[in-house]
């Protein structure tokens, strides 16, 4: 017997994840073209992948109390296929004797043949209860709240205290339930029409438009790659949320003929393309900067033929500190701990720590001092971060305010509200923006315009 090619395929990529530090929303797409299979042999690859690793944190508490033994003690690739089986028995319609005989099948030509006989007991185990009682029992030993809420929704306990924190600085915390929910939805495939190589109104007239910006749409399911104006690159993947980060930026206030601007932290090149396209129809030039080169070559990528001849170039966006008053719009879309984007890079909740955020909160802060001497005086800068972490975001805002005289906040709520009409709602935190998955189907983008005098 073989093994089924979409679950071989998923086990592959789960165990380059957590193996070799992957990252699957990069790896799955290219492997799936590769493959060639059918649409529902891809979208059946797609769930079993993303949803494992959502859900990994849950199913190993399942997978301890079932095999009676901690998921540390036991090999790597049969944790990869027991938490591969397990979410087939408990959050899919997958028949149990073929998720538990191909599981079997898998332990075989891993290496692992001696485990097949462990992965077909455990599994058998897990499939004799179902999916409501095991949620009692693996709640049953959890000592608070949060502990709970985080093995339920297979977060760690960090994050949720993380989230749980910023909701209720909103006054908002009943919302964390529906928040976590919405990190383990798949989110839906969003499309941005250029300006100035696309027309929104027509070449996305097939598609669902997005509810917030107005040159976006929502891809209902496929492959974007067969889209004639995607293939061109006229119209691009990227989720509404990074899309009305870069608006708020450019329609701001209207463009002025020779303005520069520049997006100092601008891997893998999303919000620079759409910027680039937006400041070409006013007359202003883009310089992109990325400090990784793999990155700087997305970016490159991501440019071309893209209207305004944007500049690439690669170094440490701190330097631009050096080169004082110099750009009239900078984007600072800085490095942060992801934590609004779980839902889109899965594996994500479980490589960051707490201390990730000690050590990224003052790069923050040095990229903004140096957005801000970069600044010309009257000019926009946009600060950005896919976390809505309240040291990531308000914090490092905050602080820039009390350090730098003559710095002050736009209203980014009333900036947004123009961009899109009116229709983004319960967004605003002080005068920036919050975004939320549960609230708003988007990433959860932070964003604040800031100014300095003239």
């Amino acid at each position: 017997m073989s093994e089924q090619p979409a679950r071989r395929l998923a086990l592959e990529i789960i165990r380059a994840v957590n193996t070799d530090d992957a990252y699957a929303n990069l790896l799955l797409p290219a492997r799936l073209k590769r493959a060639g299979f059918s649409t529902a042999d891809a979208a059946f690859a797609t769930e079993l992948t993303y949803g494992t690793l959502r859900r990994s944190g849950y199913y190993d508490r399942v997978i301890e109390l079932a095999s009676g033994r901690p998921v540390e003690k036991i090999d790597a690739p049969l944790r990869d296929i027991l938490r591969l089986g397990t979410h087939q028995l408990l959050s899919m319609r997958v028949a149990p004797h073929a998720a538990v005989n191909e599981a079997v099948q898998q332990a075989k030509t891993s290496g692992k043949r001696s485990g097949s006989g462990f992965v077909n007991g455990v599994l058998r185990t897990i499939s004799r209860v179902d999916r409501e009682e095991w949620q009692h029992r693996v709640l049953g030993d959890a000592p608070d709240d949060d502990r709970r809420l985080a093995v339920l929704h297979s977060h760690p306990t960090w994050v949720v205290e993380a989230l749980r924190e910023v909701l209720e600085a909103d006054g908002q915390e009943s919302e964390l339930t529906y928040l976590l929910e919405a990190d383990n939805a798949p989110p839906k495939v969003g499309l941005v029409a250029l300006p100035g190589l696309a027309d929104a109104g027509a070449d996305l007239a097939p598609l669902a438009r997005t509810e917030f910006s107005p040159i976006g749409a929502v891809l209902p399911g496929g492959d974007p790659s067969l889209i004639d104006t995607v293939r061109a690159g006229a119209v691009r993947v990227q989720d509404e949320g990074s899309q009305l980060a870069a608006l708020a930026l450019s329609r701001s206030r209207p463009v002025r003929e020779g303005e520069r601007w520049l997006d100092m932290c601008a891997g893998p090149g999303g919000k620079a393309a759409l910027l680039a396209a937006e400041g070409a129809l006013g007359g202003a030039t883009l310089l992109a900067n990325e400090v990784v080169s793999a990155r700087a070559q997305l970016v490159r990528n991501a440019l071309e033929n893209v209207p305004g001849s944007p500049r690439v170039v690669e170094g440490d966006g701190r330097r631009f500190g050096d080169e004082p008053e110099v750009f009239d719009r900078i984007l600072i879309d800085a490095p942060c701990t992801g934590l609004g984007a779980l839902r889109r890079r899965p594996e994500a909740r479980w490589r960051k720590t707490p201390e990730d955020v000690a050590s990224l909160v003052p790069l923050q802060g040095e990229l903004l001092d140096a957005g801000i001497r970069a600044l010309k005086p009257g000019g926009v800068l946009a600060y950005v971060t896919c976390s809505p972490h309240l040291a990531e975001t308000r914090g490092v805002v905050r602080d820039a305010l009390a350090r730098h005289d003559g710095l002050s906040e736009i209203d980014t709520s009333g900036v947004l509200d123009e961009v899109t009409g009116g229709t983004l709602t319960r967004s605003a935190v002080g005068m920036a923006v919050q975004l939320w998955p549960h609230r708003h189907g988007t990433d959860g983008m932070f964003i604040a315009l800031l100014t300095k005098a003239l």
